[in-house]
């Protein structure tokens, strides 16, 4: 069982580790984090296998539990507004390296936003896509970019 467990745990670790280089990179060095959240996905996957479910719902709850608060992304939400809105000026294959270069200066903005799961088909998606626009415009302008 312990065996068993501890490979539960590699496997949410790495999940949960890929999800958060993708989607996430600002979080991958908090390891307790990483460390909680594999564990109770683990934990979540094993409790529901003993209490019947499936390997694939029990699946469904231990991801529920790893990716819970994550589903938004800011740098998935840079990368759109760059592909969106700044395709001239930003090719496509540069807009991930670019919105990683935005993305610890977004921090002030970002802050503004209560940032939850469904933050994506809130009204305020739509101020902070507006202003995320806006300092990407004017970063470009003043770096030269145009």
């Amino acid at each position: 069982m312990k065996q068993e467990q501890s490979q539960g745990l590699s496997y949410y670790r790495l999940s949960l580790l890929s999800f958060l280089k993708e989607s996430h990179p600002e979080l991958l060095s908090d390891f307790d984090l990483i460390t909680s959240r594999s564990d109770y996905a683990a934990e979540a996957y094993s409790e529901a296998i003993k209490s019947g479910l499936s390997h694939i719902y029990a699946e469904e709850v231990a991801n529920n539990v790893l990716y819970e608060g994550l589903h938004f992304s800011m740098l998935d939400t840079l990368i759109t507004i760059l592909w969106n809105e700044f395709s001239t000026e930003i090719p496509e294959g540069q807009a991930r390296e670019f919105a990683l270069l935005l993305l610890p200066r977004c921090y002030d903005l970002r802050e503004k936003y209560e940032l939850s799961d469904d933050f994506l088909n809130s009204p305020d998606f739509e101020l902070l896509y507006t202003e995320l626009t806006g300092f990407v415009s004017l970063y470009i302008e003043e770096n030269g970019l145009q």
